[in-house]
């Protein structure tokens, strides 16, 4: 009976994400990129907090997390750090954002590098090597969503038919709505995955300590297995110079799908409030933490450590709560995949096609909505469907080739002199020196592939603008004349 109530409840929710989902559409037309895009740009500072917090936690919180702190300890804490640099970035960074968006009519990441740099074909290369990322994410997302649902069943769903059942759910909300349906159903998601949180994790802890409190899960480890409250962690794999470099590599990878988010807001100050109260929104990631670190003790040996929180809660939880783990977990899941997934297909459209073939709005914004298909179905889907064994090594792969655009970042907000071939050549460099180390010499003394690949990239970048022709004056001079006075 609690196999079947947990379950329910969690299938239930794809039920009511789709609701939302197709809601969302109501009264606004989808035929222009901007409405389809960034929802017209108008999402108030409760909801772009919600978008914003939602987003960025994923089922890296519910599943990852947890599965870190199990099988490594405190490693799993170098998202905390990435993700309060993310909040002090969306409050400076955003509002300039949002504001060249208005002016200059940019709804995507790479659009804002091509009218910066007055080339289609440096967009087109930063939306491809940006898609890397992105879709790494989207696989991440997908694989969450659909191990959630096989764990929930005990197995009777079967992981590839959750990944098309998922994806599914989410393609038609996101061609029906686009933005507009990410935006309500992140509101949602966020809501639930912040209460079903500390629910579960007040639970575990009380029934694992007698307490309410954390201090004793904490406690026990110093006492008991120290190597989780130290680098290199409990499976010595973690070195100090990995999980240093691999929070410099995700904090310097401006995602696209940050980016439109930032771009849907109503006014600048709406998204400097809503980033004033981001922090509050990753306290969700203490409780599963500690959800992890109790399973330690209580399912030693577990074959898959990224399932940790979920197998805790069907041996021990009662089924409403178990359900709504699940629940929250795979709205957790979806709540990243969607805006990653949307993301692509905007840049695809917006910054490969429509310079290549000359489409107009009108026809941009239906190619963007119908390359969600062959994303979903031929990407996303067979990679995810392998089962890729570590969660969290996906998301640092990604993040390590979108670090490689830093170069085109610090031409819009910082250094007037950055130049397109400056740009281009450094993405380039970057770029291949995180494929060399990714795929061939994985990771040379421990330091990220995406940071070797920053340490060609910026000099190269430097150097080859130092000698190049720069932008014309007049377009450098609108972009920093609003990037000085937000």
């Amino acid at each position: 009976m609690m196999t079947d109530t947990a379950f329910l409840i969690t299938i239930g929710y794809l039920l009511v994400a789709m609701t939302l989902g197709l809601l969302a559409r109501r009264g606004h037309a989808m035929t222009r990129l901007e409405q389809w895009g960034v929802a017209g740009r108008s999402m108030g500072p409760v909801m772009l907090y919600l978008l914003i917090g939602a987003g960025s936690i994923s089922a890296y919180t519910f599943m990852g997390a947890p599965g870190w702190a199990y099988s490594k300890g405190v490693p799993v804490f170098y998202v905390v750090i990435y993700l309060s640099y993310l909040a002090m970035v969306a409050w400076y960074f955003g509002p300039k954002v949002w504001r060249l968006g208005i002016e200059f009519g940019h709804v995507t990441q790479a659009s804002a590098i091509r009218d910066r740099y007055q080339s289609p074909a440096l967009g087109a290369l930063s939306a491809l090597v940006m898609s890397i990322g992105t879709l790494a994410y989207a696989v991440l997302q997908t694989i969450g969503a659909a191990y959630i649902l096989n764990v929930m069943s005990h197995g009777a769903l079967p992981v590839w038919m959750g990944v098309w059942l998922v994806l599914a759910v989410m393609g038609v909300y996101l061609f029906i709505s686009g933005q507009r349906a990410i935006g309500l159903t992140n509101a949602f998601q966020g809501a639930l995955m912040l209460v079903v949180a500390w629910c579960t994790g007040l639970w575990a802890v009380h029934q694992f300590t007698g307490q309410w409190g954390f201090g004793a899960v904490f406690e026990r480890f110093q006492t008991e297995r120290p190597a989780w409250l130290t680098l290199p962690g409990a499976d010595g794999t973690m070195s100090f110079s990995f999980w240093t470099t691999s929070i410099i590599v995700s904090m310097l990878s401006f995602m696209p799908p940050v980016w439109t988010q930032w771009m849907s807001a109503r006014k600048a100050r709406t998204l400097r409030r809503s980033a004033t109260w981001l922090p509050s929104y990753y306290v969700i990631i203490l409780p599963m933490v500690v959800v992890g670190f109790i399973g330690v003790w209580s399912l030693p040996g577990l074959a898959r450590a990224d399932t940790v929180a979920l197998q805790l809660a069907l041996t021990s939880m009662p089924p409403v709560l178990t359900g709504l783990l699940g629940a929250g977990t795979l709205a957790a899941a979806m709540s990243s995949c969607e805006p990653f997934i949307h993301s692509t297909a905007l840049s695809w459209a917006k910054d490969i096609a429509q310079p290549l073939v000359g489409l107009g709005d009108r026809a941009t914004t239906r190619l963007a909505r119908w390359l969600l298909l062959p994303i979903m179905a031929g990407i996303v889907a067979p990679v995810a469907i392998t089962e890729p064994s570590n969660l969290i090594m996906i998301l640092l792969v990604g993040l390590g080739f979108a670090a490689q655009v830093l170069p085109a970042f610090i031409g819009i907000f910082l250094w007037p002199r950055a130049t397109r071939a400056g740009v281009m050549a450094g993405i380039l460099a970057g770029f291949a020196v995180t494929v060399l180390f990714t795929l061939v010499w994985r990771n040379p003394f421990d330091i990220h592939a995406g940071f070797w690949g920053l340490l060609l990239n910026l000099p190269v970048f430097v150097g080859v603008s130092r000698v190049t022709r720069p932008t014309e004056t007049a377009v450098v001079e609108r972009f920093f004349a609003v990037v000085r006075r937000m």
